[in-house]
C-alpha cells in the first residue's frame, strides 16, 4: 500500500503478511479522499477509523494534515502495525484494541469523520450496527460524515441516515449523515 498525497505522499507501507485485512485499494483510497478534499480541511478535523486493519486510511489522514486521528481493531497484530508505523512516521494516531460495536456503545468522542471498514461477508444486519450505533450515540460532529466501505453485492441505502454511494471497482462507499441538523 502507499500514500497518495500530503507529507508522506508515495511512501509505500508494507504489512505484515499475517494480518486479517483486505486493505483498501490505491484507485477507491484516491476517490474517496477526492471526494472528501472537497467537504472538508484535514488540519481542522477528528477521524475515527473503524475496523482498522493495516491503518491505510488513518495514514491517509495523517499524511494530509489531520491531527486527532483513533484508529480502533480488535487484532492485536494490527493495533501493534498501526503504532509501529505512526511511530516510526511521527504521525498523531491513537489506537484502541477493541470490538469496534464494544467502542461505540461505550465512546462518547465524536469525530468529523468515522470511516469504518468492516469485513465484507458481514450481515446487513451486522452492517446496520455501524451507523444505529453512531448516530444513536451521537459520535459523528454537525455536517460530518460516516463512511462505511463494503462490496458492491452488499445495499445499505435502506439503513438509517444514509445519503449516497460511490462505486470503484468492487469497492463501495456508503455515506451516512446526520439528518437531525436544525
Amino acid at each position: 500500500m502507499r500514500i497518495i498525497s500530503g507529507i508522506y505522499k508515495s511512501r509505500k507501507i508494507v504489512a505484515p503478511k499475517n494480518l486479517p485485512v483486505r486493505p483498501t485499494t490505491d484507485m477507491a483510497k484516491e476517490s474517496l479522499f477526492n471526494i472528501l478534499n472537497n467537504q472538508f480541511y484535514f488540519d481542522e478535523i477528528s477521524v475515527l477509523d473503524l475496523f482498522a486493519g493495516t491503518g491505510n486510511i488513518s495514514y491517509e489522514f495523517a499524511s494530509r494534515g489531520t491531527e486527532q486521528i483513533t484508529s480502533i481493531d480488535q487484532d492485536f497484530g494490527c493495533v501493534k502495525f498501526i503504532n509501529q508505523t505512526a511511530e516510526a512516521f511521527k504521525m498523531p494516531i491513537q489506537t484502541v484494541k477493541s470490538n469496534v460495536f464494544k467502542y461505540l456503545e461505550k465512546t462518547n468522542q465524536p469525530a468529523n469523520i468515522i470511516f469504518a471498514d468492516p469485513p465484507y461477508n458481514f450481515s446487513i444486519e451486522e452492517f446496520a450496527k455501524i451507523p444505529e450505533l453512531v448516530f444513536k450515540n451521537n459520535l459523528l460532529l454537525e455536517a460530518g460524515l460516516l463512511i462505511v466501505e463494503h462490496s458492491k453485492h452488499t445495499d445499505l441505502s435502506n439503513l438509517h441516515n444514509y445519503s449516497y454511494s460511490k462505486s470503484y471497482g468492487g469497492n463501495m462507499f456508503s455515506f451516512f449523515e446526520n439528518t437531525t441538523r436544525v
